[in-house]
């Protein structure tokens, strides 16, 4: 076997290439994670760091712009924890900023800071800021609690002799009213005896109006129609008009008669003679008017009994 020349130098140079290239890899991880960037340093006051570790970072809208660089127990019990903040993202932060420290049901503690006003002066390096805490973990028991107090809410609420079991019971047999035989009827009136009778009364209440349209229509029939009594009348009246005109004609004659019977003295015997026929054409006058009237108060159905006394 050949022997291969400067073996141990080789080796030595070998060993010392992989050195280099270890610790090459480990400062450009350490310059990669800002090792060698210039930071300033921010203190965040707690009463309480779990889930805080070494190493985590401080957000900003999503983004890291900070590290956990230590942690340490102050004097008076409050954890102090110390941030690493590079100095190119530290103009996010200022003096107004606000953090706080959230532990989730699901993932692991953050640190956040919040920057409303960004036009505040910028935060100092070595400032000191006390961390809002947030364990959605600690509202665990009082979710359940009051979880539990709704279920036995609910449970008390639906049971069957409940104020709400009640209720729907009650809606149920309206339901079941409103789907009788009465319907609303019963619903309205409270029992079926009351629905009944109120239909009957309704169904009287409509043969009646039925009857007394009949009534009505039977008494236009007779009272208007072309034989009716208002026509009769009409003729009636207009005969009585007629009569009345002889009557007065008559009477003018009779007039005139016994004018002149007063005048001429020498014809009394001719004057008794005209106002003979005279008196029997008035007679026979009022007679027509007397059984016109009579004729009239038949038909009239509301006049009552009078009589026409002749002269």
């Amino acid at each position: 076997m050949r022997a291969v020349s400067h073996l141990e130098r080789k080796a030595a140079a070998l060993l010392l290439l992989t050195l280099a290239l270890i610790v090459g890899a480990a400062l450009y991880l350490l310059y990669a994670r800002g090792a060698f960037e210039p930071t300033q340093s921010l203190v965040l006051t707690s009463d309480d760091s779990e889930g805080v570790t070494v190493g985590m970072d401080m957000t900003f809208s999503g983004f890291p712009i900070g590290r956990v660089s230590k942690l340490e127990l102050a004097p008076d019990g409050n954890v102090r924890i110390l941030v690493a903040v590079p100095r190119k993202d530290a103009h996010w932060l200022r003096e107004s900023s606000v953090f706080t420290l959230v532990k989730g049901l699901v993932g692991g503690t953050t640190i956040k800071a919040y920057s409303g006003m960004l036009q505040d002066p910028p935060l100092h390096d070595g400032a000191e800021r006390p961390v809002l805490r947030g364990d959605a973990t600690a509202e665990i028991p009082q979710m359940v609690a009051m979880a539990k107090e709704l279920l036995n809410n609910l449970s008390l609420m639906t049971a069957r002799d409940s104020p709400l079991g009640q209720s729907l019971e009650q809606v149920r047999l309206l339901g079941q009213k409103l789907n009788g035989d009465s319907g609303a009827m019963e619903v309205l009136l409270g029992t079926p005896e009351n629905a009944r009778k109120t239909v009957e009364m309704l169904d009287r209440a409509n043969q009646l109006l039925a009857r007394m349209d009949r009534v009505v229509q039977r008494t236009d029939q007779q009272v208007f129609d072309a034989d009716g009594l208002m026509p009769q009348l009409r003729t009636t009246v207009q005969t009585l008009n007629l009569v009345l005109a002889d009557t007065r004609t008559s009477l003018r004659k009779l007039d005139a008669v016994l004018a002149n019977a007063e005048g001429i003295s020498a014809n009394v015997q001719e004057a008794s003679t005209d106002i003979g026929q005279l008196r029997n054409e008035v007679e026979s006058n009022l007679r027509k008017v007397e059984d016109l009237l009579t004729e009239l108060q038949r038909k009239w159905p509301f006049a009552k009994d009078g009589k026409v006394e002749l002269p």
